[in-house]
């Protein structure tokens, strides 16, 4: 329908041109015009049709929030009872400004439940939008090697605008560590391995932020501590 009307304005200027008294080069640059409109014209119609021929993206999966999730422990970092009945499991960035809001939130939950809960901290560096996530997250796990990881974590939360190496270096030796022994440790395959492995299960748990968190492998969707609390008052009540 449009190339058909384009054509019709086209053939009435023709028209109009002769009735006033044209000369012929003016009909020749009319009907060149006019070709070269067509042309653009189909092609611009073969790329709407092409466009309406593709099939629509997907949309993206939606996140069952009763879905109970395989979340290990492994070696992650922990606190709380070993053989508490509830877990809490965090996948987070030290350089998420939101992240840093969770430890309150979490020990207000352990406070509150000395003997049944633990919480699970595993590394999810957003390395695509943080700098320095990666890094924090090895040196909080080769803080680890010498038994202070919660301390460098306090640490990394704190100053989360001041992540690079020399500050890292700085807040090993602030909490007491042996820094060339953490310096080495920076770089440990291991460490690397257990961040590779713990970024893996994430996302194999649909996490794709930070903060993330799980209570007994359902996800968190109210992030306060009444809501948390509520996860774990119907967690326990499963178990008794």
């Amino acid at each position: 329908m449009r190339r058909t009307s384009l054509g019709m304005v086209s053939v009435s200027a023709l028209v109009i041109l002769a009735a006033c008294g044209g000369n012929p080069e003016d009909f020749r640059e009319i009907r060149d015009g006019q070709r070269q409109i067509m042309a653009k014209l189909a092609d611009l119609e073969k790329k709407i049709d092409q466009g309406a021929a593709r099939p629509a993206a997907a949309a993206a999966p939606q996140i069952d929030p009763n879905k109970v999730y395989n979340l290990p422990a492994g070696n992650s970092p922990s606190k709380g009872p070993a053989n508490a009945r509830v877990a809490i499991v965090e996948f987070a960035d030290f350089q998420c400004p939101f992240c840093a809001r969770v430890p309150e939130l979490v020990d207000a939950v352990l406070t509150a439940y000395p003997s049944d809960v633990k919480f699970i901290y595993k590394q999810f560096p957003l390395v695509t939008i943080h700098q320095n996530a990666m890094n924090a997250s090895r040196a909080a796990l080769a803080a680890n090697k010498q038994g202070k990881y919660w301390p460098m974590y306090e640490k990394l939360f704190a100053n989360q605008r001041a992540l690079d190496l020399e500050s890292l270096k700085k807040y090993a030796q602030d909490i007491g560590l042996d820094v060339a022994q953490f310096e080495k440790d920076l770089t440990a395959p291991d460490v690397q391995k257990q961040i590779d492995e713990e970024v893996n299960l994430g996302k194999a748990s649909q996490v794709t932020g930070t903060p993330t968190l799980f209570i007994d492998g359902k996800r968190v969707t109210d992030r306060s501590v009444d809501g948390m609390k509520k996860m774990v008052d119907e967690a326990l009540k499963q178990k008794s």
